[in-house]
């Protein structure tokens, strides 16, 4: 799968929600039902962070879940790129880039949101073919109002912003012409999901998705 067969499915699911959350699972046993509350509420896109012992097995019991689009994040090896795959993962997204992780991907076909923060790691990215990558971390970066200026020069990427981004602070990058989507972890907040508070969740991801109505 080429970077640019890459950008174009990521840019498919980008388009499926406003908000795509970013989500750390400790106990397995909250994967499922994480995964159908985020769905019920609107939020079909999850991203799995590689950051946990349960994640690789959450990523597995989501993808069984109807309706959801479940990718891994936090990927920053090969390895990590085939273990997701062979856990279910239909994408992946990455806090930078590397020459050896943008191949594994390449060869397992497991299209690629890329990190890039600064004007050099975006174009790099580009000429490699990524036309939509993750802009991380995003308020530490130089926030929205970065990304507004750089769609000027280099306005053939669009972006994923994460890191920092909350309900209060979403729509400044949602309005953005180069914006697709945002990615933020308040949709799941850890002690709603200990707490196995679900129609919570789904009631967080139903305000989350109307960020765009």
């Amino acid at each position: 799968m080429t970077p640019a067969e890459q950008s174009l499915k990521a840019a498919e699911y980008c388009r499926l929600a406003p908000v795509v959350p970013v989500i750390v699972v400790d106990d397995l046993a909250h994967a499922a039902p994480l995964a159908r509350a985020l769905v019920a509420g609107g939020l079909p896109v999850l991203e799995v962070t590689l950051r946990t012992p349960a994640a690789l097995e959450a990523i597995r019991a989501m993808a069984d879940v109807a309706g959801g689009v479940v990718g891994a994040g936090t990927l920053l090896t090969p390895a990590d790129v085939k273990a997701a795959k062979a856990a279910g993962a239909m994408f992946g997204v990455s806090p930078g880039a590397t020459d050896r992780l943008l191949d594994a991907c390449a060869e397992h076909d497991l299209p690629l949101l890329p990190g890039a923060a600064t004007a050099s790691e975006i174009m790099a990215l580009l000429e490699r073919g990524y036309t939509v990558q993750k802009f991380f971390p995003a308020e530490q970066a130089g926030g929205a109002s970065y990304l507004k200026s750089i769609g000027a020069p280099i306005p053939q990427v669009s972006f994923c912003p994460t890191g920092g981004i909350s309900l209060k602070n979403a729509r400044d990058y949602l309005v953005l012409s180069n914006i697709l989507c945002v990615g933020g972890s308040w949709v799941c907040p850890r002690d709603k999901m200990a707490a196995g508070d679900w129609a919570g969740i789904t009631a967080l991801a139903r305000e989350a998705a109307a960020l765009r109505g």
